[in-house]
């Protein structure tokens, strides 16, 4: 099963895209694992937040292949803790999908299309994080969730 996290727009921070990359490599030692950038929109200032958030929906759907299991990160998915996410990422991995597909959306979210498709939703925190430290959350959680599956001495409880 390939790992992909699809992302809206270049991480523009160089220091947070070191760590990015740092991790990226990291999980790539347990199974193939790919960022997919889409670009940001251009000038969204003539389109309402639903334009926008069809917009990007179209942009991030083109980018997905048959039999993708699509999980999208959302405020409103489910919360888990590192330990049970392993177990959730355990169970993907045995099911059969081709790909694992973890898509962060645009600065409004989804549209009602991209929510209708997602097999999942899954929340990283009550709090709110731009979408460039979402990236690097997510990224150091999946490493994590390889350690734990793995029984290495990253994650402690």
């Amino acid at each position: 099963m390939k790992f992909i996290l699809l992302v809206i727009g270049r991480t523009t921070d160089k220091h947070m895209q070191v760590l990015i990359d740092d991790y990226a490599s990291r999980i790539s030692h347990y199974v193939p694992f790919a960022i997919e950038v889409v670009p940001e929109l251009r000038q969204t200032k003539a389109l309402s937040i639903d334009q926008q958030k069809a917009a990007e929906g179209e942009l991030l759907r083109s980018r997905l292949q048959s039999g993708d299991h699509v999980v999208l990160l959302d405020e409103h998915g489910t919360e888990r803790r590192s330990a049970d996410f392993a177990q959730w990422m355990q169970r993907r991995m045995a099911a059969g999908a081709r790909r694992l597909v973890f898509i962060v959306g645009g600065p409004y979210g989804f549209d009602a299309a991209m929510h209708s498709m997602a097999n999942e939703k899954i929340s990283l925190s009550q709090m709110t994080f731009s979408h460039q430290m979402i990236r690097l959350l997510m990224v150091e959680q999946l490493y994590r969730a390889h350690t734990i599956l793995r029984g290495e001495p990253y994650h402690h409880e």
